[in-house]
Formats: structure tokens, sequence, C-alpha cells
């Protein structure tokens, strides 16, 4: 996070107390988890006298590439992060998880999340003498630690957790133990899984599949989990509503995992299915996904339409997702590389494009031109989430309105801009109903402005936030033919 504007990391996080080769199962569960940055990442072990870390910028694969790494990692313990940066810089030194040094010896930390009140707990901090090695919010949380008086590890923790606000998702480990704690409103999942009778924690239940770990339940909102031999929970604060990042169905989240008490393949099904019987399109010849976040989507979509499923897009799997890719520049050229066109099965086809949603329109409007180009009749764009018109301060990477194509803009202008035939989103009803759960225990602050908690460091109360009209894209009086709706 940076400490002016606040905004944190959305990342993954894994922990495992107990197995033997505790290191060697973290990478594992990092690579399942590697959808949720890919920038850089770390994995810290610990052999119940001191802790061992390996970091590095890169994918997993390229930061852990040989057994002699591993080797370096001793111990029946261990943690692991995969990031990529929202607003804290892509550096270095911004690598989790994060190893300190305190009066009670070393303790290591991976967050995934973002504290909408770090800016202004860093510069008490700063008041008081303390001095920063990162731009990350997480930092704030060791140095909140470090001022504590309580007389154990555990209360040191508990004390820090209740000056934070926002999401996080957070794993301690100590030469002691390991701690585990989930914001209390439950922004980002969390999950609790057992190995061999031996506690395993993940952000997504897709990182236990991969060790053969069996998913247990979900880390409550507003729980912590202490491990140093035996397994205890405890509240460091009351839960009075749920507020879960409903983005990690639409878009986040792989479709093999199961966040929130429900399957994501399942769900995202259902939203493609929503999406016909709301906007269908029915001259279509064909549906096609934006692969891979939209493919079930677009199923859910066909099944419900008289439109076959085709695959008429194909992504390059070698280029990371170009969503997280730090830098405008560098989301732009990642399109260029990522997908090509099946000319095949798209020339002379009326097309429907499902995608999961639309941030900055910066993939859809190449994937638009990339259909003509093939040879496709017509374009009909159908997006299985509302128009995303507000900032996220809770993690995901649009923090500036300004950065949002719907932002200030209805759905004809946003078409002309992508350049479709036609242009329809699931409504915000639509995509709640879908889940299958409570409407209320949902954050969709992206969606319809309303914010669930009140974000310090942006200055704004919970509740609904006008939107002021901005531009991403030039206005243009260019017209369209095709359906409008």
């Amino acid at each position: 996070m940076s400490g002016v504007r606040g905004i944190g990391e959305y990342c993954g996080i894994f922990g495992l107390y107990g197995p033997e080769h505790a290191s060697s199962l973290a990478v594992l569960g990092l690579n399942a988890l590697q959808h949720r940055g890919q920038e850089s990442c770390g994995v810290v072990s610990s052999d119940g006298r001191r802790l061992h870390r390996r970091i590095g910028m890169g994918l997993v694969g390229d930061v852990f590439n040989h057994t002699d790494h591993l080797a370096l990692l001793p111990g029946t313990a261990a943690i692991g992060h995969t990031r990529y940066s929202t607003t804290g810089s892509s550096d270095y030194h911004n690598i989790q998880p994060i190893q300190v040094i305190t009066k009670d010896g070393e303790l290591a930390m991976a967050h995934n999340g973002n504290l909408t009140n770090a800016a202004a707990l860093r510069r008490e901090l700063e008041a008081e003498g303390a001095i920063f090695q990162t731009t990350t919010d997480s930092e704030v949380i060791l140095h909140l630690m470090a001022r504590s008086r309580g007389s154990s590890w555990e209360e040191r923790i508990r004390e820090a957790l209740v000056r934070l606000q926002g999401a996080f998702s957070l794993i301690f480990l100590s030469p002691e133990g390991m701690a585990v704690a989930r914001d209390p409103l439950g922004f980002r999942p969390l999950a609790l899984g057992q190995l061999d009778g031996h506690p395993v924690f993940a952000s997504e239940t897709c990182a236990f599949d991969i060790i053969g770990a069996k998913t247990v339940r979900d880390v409550e909102p507003g729980e912590l989990l202490v491990v140093n031999g035996d397994l205890h929970s405890t509240r460091f604060a009351q839960s009075p509503r749920r507020a879960h990042c409903i983005f990690e169905f639409v878009y986040f989240s792989r479709p093999d995992s199961k966040i929130f008490g429900e399957n994501v393949d399942k769900t995202r099904r259902k939203l493609g299915k929503a999406l016909a019987f709301e906007h269908p399109a029915e001259d279509a010849d064909i549906v096609i996904p934006v692969p891979d976040s939209s493919n079930t989507a677009a199923l859910g979509f066909s099944r419900r339409s008289d439109a076959k499923f085709e695959l008429g897009l194909i992504r390059n799997h070698y280029v990371g997702r170009t969503f997280i890719r730090p830098g405008q520049q560098s989301r732009a050229d990642g399109v260029r590389l990522k997908f090509n066109a099946v000319e095949g099965v798209l020339k002379d086809r009326r097309v429907v494009l499902v995608d999961d949603s639309v941030v900055r329109g910066t993939t859809m409007r190449k994937l638009i031109h990339l259909l003509r180009e093939a040879g496709a009749k017509s374009v009909h764009v159908r997006i299985a989430s509302p128009p995303v018109r507000f900032p996220c301060y809770y993690g995901m990477d649009f923090p500036d309105e300004h950065e949002l194509a719907a932002h200030g803009r209805d759905v004809e202008e946003l078409r002309i801009a992508l350049g479709s035939d036609s242009l329809a989103f699931l409504s915000l009803d639509g995509m709640l109903a879908a889940t299958g759960m409570d409407p209320a225990s949902f954050c969709t602050a992206c969606f319809s402005g309303d914010y669930p908690q009140a974000v310090v460091d942006a200055g704004l109360p919970a509740g609904r936030q006008p939107a002021a009209p901005d531009r991403l894209f030039p206005r243009t009086s260019t017209t369209q033919t095709g359906e409008r709706e």
C-alpha cells in the first residue's frame, strides 16, 4: 500500500502447520493460487527454533525452480504468499511474507486484502518514531504489534487486529506457532483445511486439492485461530454482518474453488443463465467466452439460449492475466499477446461474446476488434455482472474511477466506446440472486457505490456514494449498426 493513497494488495495466502516437508507443500499451494498474484511470491518456514525465508519477483515456478531452494526452507510449518500490487509499488522490498525480528524473536506475516485506515495508522506510527521498510499496508500491522504491551504474541496480534479497518486475511508464523485471522466483515475468502490431522489455511480451497488436504470450513469473520500444538479459536471482534466481495464469484476465484460456502463454478453458470434470461441475443449463431474466467458463464448463457457454445478465442496460457498486470501499458501489451481469434469458428457468424466484467475496457475493445478481423458478422457483448462504476477500497485493482470504462457513462455510450453491435449487463439483483445466498451478505460497492464500511483514508463514510461524471475514453458521435439495448 502507498502511505498516501491507502490501497493495498490483492493476493493469495497459504499456510500449514505440522506436516513434514511443509515448504514443499506450501509451494504447491501457492501454485494453485498463482492466479491471485503473478508479480512476486515467497515462503517462510519454521523449524521450531528459527524462521527461514525465500522470496522473489515473478511466478512461483520461477522463484522456486530448484530442489535446493526447498532444502533451505526446513521445518514442519510454513506460510506463503503470491502478490500483485494495486498501489503499493511493484518492488522487491514489498514481497511477502514479511519477516521481522521483534523483542520476542522472529515473526513473519502474509496478508491478503486492503486496510482502509492504513495511511492514518502509518502517520500515527511515524509520528511516534516508526521507520517503515516497505510501502505496503501490511507493515502497519507489524508496527502495531511491536508497540503492544500484550504479554504473549497472541495478545499482541489481537491488540493490533482491533485497530484495523477494511479487508484482511492474515497468516502469522513464529517459532512458537501460527496464527490466522479474518476481518469482521469477511471481505476476502479464507478457508481452513486438514492434511493428515494437521491444519492448513488458504485463500481458496483449490490450494487444498493440490496437496490432498480436505476442506473443513471457512475461517469465520472476526475469528482468530492459533496453532501451537493444538488449534484453538477465539473472537477478536464481533461480526454484525457480512460483506463478502461479490467480485470473487464474478472473476477472481478459480472455478474449482469453494468460497463463502458456495462452489464458484456452479455460481458462474447461474450468472450466465441469468444473463441469457435478462438479455437474450435471439439472432445469434454462437456464444463464445473470453477465456478462461468466463468459460462457465458462457456455458450457462448458451444453455439458456438457442446459440451454440463455441471456442472462438484461444488464450495463450504463457501470458499472465492482463487484469492483474501492474501498469496500464503492461495490460495493453498483454492483450495483444494473450488472445487469438479462430477464423473458422467466427467467419460470417453472429457472435455473442460473454465476459465476466468490464473494468477498464482495455481487453474488451481489443477482443471485439479481433473478432471483426476474423470475419464475425456481428459482435453482441453480454457481461455476467453489472457495470463497474465505482472505486474499490477493499483490495481490487480499480481504486480510481477515472480508470473505469463505465463510470459516468450509460450503456449505449459504453457500447459505442467499445465498438460492439450491442451491449448488455446482468442486473445487480440478477447477480445476487445467482449466488443463492443472502444478498445482504455481499459487498457490491464497485457496482452500486454502496460501501459497507467507512473508508477512512479516502474520507468516505459508509453508505452510497454518488458517481461524478468522468470519461476514460473520449466522447464520439460515431454510430454503430445492429441491435441496441
